[in-house]
């Protein structure tokens, strides 16, 4: 674990600068021709943001079946990463489990698709 005084400390606006919104996973596919395994997501950001697509390796823990209606949290204001040939618009957050697998960030409650994160 590393030491606070090894972390690079940044200040609000740093974060601020990301947008970081809740979606609901609408559509969960396999992604063969992605380099490590991946699923091809489409996620509701809601009215104003609309759906957005994502790459995420996060096979080891889940199944398309498990990822449908999950509501997750993804950073919104990335550039699309070309990923295979796919554009990849949101970046969804996990962290890793004990083995280093992906484990979604999840959310607490009735918060709707779309609202931000702060």
């Amino acid at each position: 674990m590393a030491d606070v005084s090894e972390l690079e400390i940044v200040d609000y606006a740093d974060f601020a600068k990301l947008d970081i919104r809740a979606g609901t996973i609408v559509s969960a596919e396999p992604f063969p021709q992605a380099r490590i395994p991946a699923y091809k997501l489409t996620l509701d950001f809601g009215a104003r943001l609309g759906t957005r697509r994502s790459s995420a390796r996060i096979v080891a823990n889940y199944t398309p079946e498990m990822l449908v209606g999950r509501r997750i949290l993804a950073v919104v204001n990335f550039a699309p990463k070309r990923i295979a040939g796919f554009a990849s618009e949101v970046l969804v957050l996990g962290a890793p489990d004990a083995r280093g697998n992906v484990v979604l960030a999840a959310l607490e409650g009735n918060v709707p698709d779309g609202a931000r994160l702060y």
